[in-house]
């Protein structure tokens, strides 16, 4: 595995040829970079959401490109803080061209999923999402190894049947 930091991290947005998926199976992350917007969330206070601009530039500059950017949410209902802020976030994510799926954990098996985040990107490679200790983002851990991107093929598929478009969610 090759560890993808900093912009060789985006660059993946930027180089892949026509898609990147993203499983997400945690029910909430602690990373830094959010905790201020989160913690306005959690206060009722109004935000700009200027922190995530980088990554709607980047969701932006790809779908107009012409690659998909696709997200599974897996989600524990009832929803903990950080989903239900997610589920405000999500529309600007959208608006940018991301296609974001949630999925009820309860309608899962455990056989259905795998126990880290990843990135499909173009069916070829996985990226492992790595955060340290305390939650900050580190980067990703790149495999091209055939049985873990088959494995995570099948997990996408399987698991994109069953995930609900945003807004047949949000409702």
């Amino acid at each position: 595995m090759r560890l993808l930091q900093d912009e060789a991290f985006f660059d993946i947005f930027r180089t892949n040829r026509y898609s990147a998926f993203h499983l997400e199976v945690e029910d909430s992350y602690h990373t830094p970079s959010e905790s201020e917007p989160f913690q306005k969330f959690l206060d009722g206070r109004v935000d700009d959401f200027r922190w995530h601009q980088p990554w709607l530039d980047l969701v932006q500059e790809s779908t107009t490109a012409g690659r998909r950017i696709e997200r599974i949410r897996i989600v524990s209902v009832p929803h903990v803080d950080y989903t239900r802020w997610g589920l405000t976030v999500a529309p600007l994510n959208i608006a940018a061209g991301e296609d974001i799926r949630w999925l009820p954990r309860h309608l899962l098996n455990d056989s259905d999923v795998t126990a880290d985040d990843f990135w499909l990107i173009d069916d070829q490679r996985v990226v492992f999402t790595v955060f340290t200790p305390n939650g900050t983002f580190s980067g990703g851990a790149e495999t091209t190894d055939p049985l873990i991107v088959d494995r995570c093929v099948r997990v996408r598929d399987q698991l994109w049947k069953l995930a609900i478009p945003h807004a047949d969610y949000a409702h």
